[in-house]
């Protein structure tokens, strides 16, 4: 179970939800998308961390003239905590947050 019908990367492409249905239909196979049976990992991560965490020492941290980094192994923001705290560092301390990506 997903809850999103797409996953990133082009490595994933098969599992792209157009794709794997044509392919389990072909097979004869059939498809449901059921979200509220996904791993809730957004979810479970701003509950049981985020929501305690105090982030006002954090963000103080950070150089006033220049740039702070949070980093993770992730290559997408997206599939990683680091965007969940950019996210509230910007909107709780109005925080500016830009996603550096490599190449490609």
């Amino acid at each position: 179970m997903r809850q999103r019908r797409g996953v990133r990367g082009r490595e994933y492409a098969w599992a792209n939800a157009k794709r794997l249905q044509a392919a389990l239909e072909e097979a004869g196979i059939g498809y449901e998308h059921r979200p509220e049976l996904a791993p809730a990992y957004r979810e479970r991560y701003t509950a049981e961390i985020l929501d305690g965490a105090d982030l006002s020492g954090l963000v103080a941290s950070l150089p006033r003239n220049g740039a702070g980094a949070l980093l993770c192994v992730e290559r997408d923001p997206e599939a990683c905590h680091r965007s969940l705290i950019a996210e509230r560092a910007a909107a709780e301390h109005d925080a500016d947050v830009t996603h550096l990506l490599p190449p490609g």
